[in-house]
């Protein structure tokens, strides 16, 4: 299955006024880094989101999320957010921004 390039446009346009964010292809789908850091990405038409292990663990008791597990192994971390979780523009920057927060204070590369 592609992923879904209208999630990839309403991420794309979120973060147009950021510094230092990059895209590539990953995981299937697309990846937005931020100084060299993985942030957020799009795996078919959910949202993935780095948040870190304490903000990861807090986001699980969440409706709409899970882990970020495509291999067997959930990445730590990292949460998968279902299209629910993300239907309003709002929705989705709360993501983003939450992992800004954690990406922000990591070394950028």
């Amino acid at each position: 299955m592609a992923f879904s390039e209208s999630l990839a446009l309403r991420i794309r346009t979120s973060l147009s006024h950021k510094r230092g964010v990059a895209e590539k292809k990953m995981f299937g789908g697309v990846g937005f880094l931020l100084h060299g850091n993985m942030l957020v990405g799009v795996w078919k038409d959910s949202l993935i989101a780095r948040l870190g292990p304490d903000d990861g663990a807090r986001a699980l008791t969440e409706e709409n999320v899970r882990p970020f597990d495509i291999t067997g192994k959930a990445m730590k971390g990292w949460v998968l957010v279902e299209p629910e979780g993300i239907e309003s523009d709002e929705q989705l920057a709360g993501w983003i921004q939450r992992g800004v927060e954690f990406v922000s204070a990591l070394p950028g590369k």
